[in-house]
């Protein structure tokens, strides 16, 4: 059996039975509001894959290919490139809501000019719009969960934020699929229009969640963030103990933040700690869509026709199995995050994809040489067991690990750099990679099989764990007791900033320790 406590500011609590507490319940059921924005990014990407297989998308836009195909596909994270200097001010000045509904009513305009997509520049302008709006929407939503639910369900839900990516992929694939029997406009219209539904359900209840606590304390609004503690985590009880203890943790945490700390954009490079922070950041943001994986996310199809699998009805079916495939092994891994860990998933992720990579590659090669079904059939398995490896780090874990390493003052900030990282390898490979699959077919695998070997060095040197850890203690394994941590779990620095203790403290950024002066006496 597992542990029966979870740990915070030192001490461990009792574990709670989420759907037997009312307004737990109701705030996790209502969470949905904010874990949709996930799933409206995933059903963009099988929705491309989908696109490529319609007959008359394809004879609409004058049968795109090489640089046209991957601009169409490129536009989208282009868009979000270009939100990159407003995103994080969205979510820190307006709340975390604001940010999510911003982003949706951007997403709406984008699609509407998408389904009009009378020429190919109009769709492009289209997916632009629509990729400024989700970035806004993806640099609120996960804030929101992350600083909303029970410490002991963090790690579970912040997890289950970016998996459900493969939620929308999966509609996204099965809709393309059912579609596509229409024939004409229409066949690949209703697949683009429905792309809307999560943004408009999503600025309906996403009033029905409360605001960030956290978000609340930070503008002053402490009786407010108390009183959704309580209602979130205690069924109201503002005197639960654990509710004061996490009022205070983190009270004192973002005051001694806003009173010695700076959230310039320079903080995050300003200390040993935060450097180490950002080149996980910079390297997670790339990883997660250099790994392979943008392959088949987005020119499927393109794949599928190096194994001679041309008809667009076997494609479609092909992309709606991979899709269950993606959203079953990305959602269990969820439960398993807390119970081994982050380091052991990125690292068994790394090593798991480097063997089936490798794998795909060989088969790949062996069918160029001598076409053969036994060559196309391992093709086709290695790329769903891909997936199942990938899934272990660098979906879920992706967003969760991000938020959870990034103090307050600097947490929207380095969100948003982790998501630029994100769409600036989404842009290289969108627009890259149907040109590397038209000019050199399956050799463009072997750049990807060197690249996931690199990974795996970055992952086993940087890393670290991070497991049954309360939000504001985390920055302990990065900052040592130079970290800011209010409340029962102060550290050294903290203590002597508030006058609980005169001990002399490193400062933040510090790289040795001063030498001690002592005094002999006869």
């Amino acid at each position: 059996m597992g542990k029966e406590t979870f740990e915070l500011a030192g001490r461990d609590w009792p574990k709670v039975t989420w759907w037997k507490q009312r307004n737990m319940r109701t705030l996790y059921l209502t969470l949905w509001a904010a874990l949709l924005t996930s799933a409206t990014n995933g059903y963009d990407g099988s929705l491309m894959n989908g696109l490529e297989s319609i007959t008359a998308w394809n004879e609409n836009f004058n049968h795109p290919s090489g640089q046209i195909l991957g601009l169409i596909a490129a536009s989208m994270s282009i868009g979000s490139l270009l939100a990159i200097p407003v995103v994080p001010y969205t979510a820190d000045l307006l709340g975390r809501r604001t940010g999510v509904v911003i982003g949706c009513a951007i997403m709406i305009i984008g699609v509407a000019l998408i389904c009009i997509g009378f020429h190919v520049a109009l769709f492009i302008i289209g997916r632009l719009i629509l990729g400024f709006g989700i970035a806004i929407s993806h640099g609120s939503a996960p804030l929101l969960i992350a600083e909303l639910v029970h410490p002991q369900h963090r790690a579970i839900y912040s997890t289950i934020y970016n998996t459900l990516w493969y939620l929308g992929s999966l509609v996204g694939s099965w809709v393309a699929f059912g579609t596509h029997q229409l024939g004409g406009q229409w066949s690949w219209r209703v697949p683009c229009l429905l792309q809307a539904l999560p943004s408009l359900v999503q600025m309906g209840f996403i009033w029905t969640v409360p605001e960030s606590p956290r978000w609340l304390i930070s503008k002053g609004k402490h009786a407010k963030a108390k009183t959704i503690l309580a209602y979130a985590h205690a069924e109201g009880n503002e005197e639960d103990e654990l509710v004061e203890v996490e009022f205070h943790e983190i009270q004192q945490t973002i005051a001694l933040e806003q009173e010695y700390e700076k959230s310039a954009w320079s903080e995050l490079w300003a200390t040993k700690g935060n450097r180490h922070r950002l080149i996980i950041l910079v390297s997670i943001g790339f990883f997660s869509q250099w790994s392979g994986n943008g392959i088949v996310s987005y020119f499927l199809p393109k794949v599928l026709e190096l194994i001679d699998i041309r008809d667009p009805t076997e494609q479609l079916k092909i992309n709606g199995y991979l899709s269950v495939v993606q959203l079953v092994s990305a959602v269990t891994t969820c439960f398993f995050v807390d119970k081994i860990g982050r380091r052991p998933l990125f690292l068994t992720s790394c090593v798991g994809m480097l063997g089936t990579f490798i794998s795909t590659t060989i088969a790949l090669a062996r069918f160029d040489a001598s076409p053969n079904s036994n060559a196309a059939n391992a093709v086709l398995v290695f790329i769903f067991l891909y997936y199942v490896m990938y899934n272990l780090g660098f979906c879920g874990l992706l967003v969760s690990y991000s938020t959870e390493i990034l103090p307050y003052r600097i947490r929207a900030k380095g969100i948003t750099v982790m998501f630029f990282c994100v769409d600036l390898s989404l842009w290289f490979n969108q627009y890259v990679n149907p040109i590397g699959l038209q000019d050199i077919k399956w050799k463009y695998y072997l750049v990807y099989c060197v690249w996931l070997a690199f990974e795996l060095l970055v992952v086993w040197k940087y890393y670290i764990e991070t497991k049954n850890t309360a939000l504001e203690e985390i920055c302990r394994f990065f900052d040592g007791d130079s970290a800011l941590i209010g409340g029962h779990a102060a550290t050294a620095k903290a203590r002597h900033l508030t006058g609980e203790d005169d001990a002399e403290v490193p400062a933040a950024g510090d790289e040795k320790t001063a030498p001690t002066e002592t005094t002999t006496t006869a």
